[in-house]
């Protein structure tokens, strides 16, 4: 949780009941001026042709591979943006830009998400022109506050790997519930731990009956031709009366 949120520890001189009262209106205040720039930010996509998907996971959930070789293979055919969400550090960006895709890196320093805010800074740094593509943001390494900022974009996607346990969709249920794809990376590893991925779905459907499932390995490209055939029948479905 961040200062951002409005999570930041309670002063002790006030009341519980004002501490409460105090906070919703804060969350709410934060949230409306998030959701206004996000709606611009969701013309500014429309406008350019530009499919943008929003890559949720808790840190270690290997986003940011299954994001390489997702870029390795629509870059030959397709524009490709990205914006970079970390904390600290440039690491990630460097990865993507290795690919070939135009990429800029947001800090967010003590903050634990990207809002819309941050966005619209990455839209104006990026080179984007009308002939479309795809903008991949990946998001701050967190479960639990970027599943309440809209970000203007197309899909929230939540990436769970098989090390990090198959209750994760009823620990962090906002997070499932605002998705609408579930992937399960990482599953070239399914001998090796305890996860099992049939709990894990149906964890995840007593949260969002509607979430979408592709199971794969970003490592061993095991599966990611669906991840693929998802992307390619998102752009077509967005653009098909265009």
């Amino acid at each position: 949780m961040c200062i951002t949120c409005g999570c930041h520890p309670n002063d002790n001189n006030n009341s519980a009941k004002d501490i409460h009262t105090k906070t919703l209106s804060l969350e709410e205040n934060i949230l409306k001026k998030n959701d206004d720039l996000a709606n611009k930010n969701r013309v500014f996509f429309h406008d350019n042709n530009l499919i943008t998907l929003n890559l949720l996971s808790s840190p270690g959930s290997g986003k940011t591979t299954l994001l390489e070789k997702t870029l390795q293979i629509l870059l030959t055919s397709q524009n490709c943006y990205v914006i970079e969400g970390d904390q600290h550090t440039d690491q990630d960006v460097m990865r993507i830009r290795a690919t070939g895709a135009q990429a800029v890196q947001i800090n967010t320093g003590k903050g634990c998400h990207l809002d819309a805010h941050h966005i619209q800074h990455g839209n104006q740094e990026l080179p984007i022109d009308d002939k479309g593509g795809y903008l991949f943001i990946e998001n701050v390494g967190n479960l639990v506050c970027p599943a309440s900022f809209d970000l203007g974009e197309d899909k929230k996607v939540v990436i769970l790997s098989v090390t990090e346990g198959d209750d994760k969709p009823i620990k962090y249920p906002d997070m499932f519930h605002a998705a609408d794809l579930m992937i399960i990376n990482k599953i070239d590893l399914l001998p090796y731990v305890d996860f099992d991925i049939t709990t894990c779905i149906n964890h995840a459907h007593r949260i969002n009956p509607l979430l979408h499932v592709i199971e794969l390995s970003a490592t061993s490209s095991a599966g990611i031709e669906k991840w693929l055939q998802y992307l390619s029948e998102l752009k077509r479905n967005k653009f098909k009366h265009s």
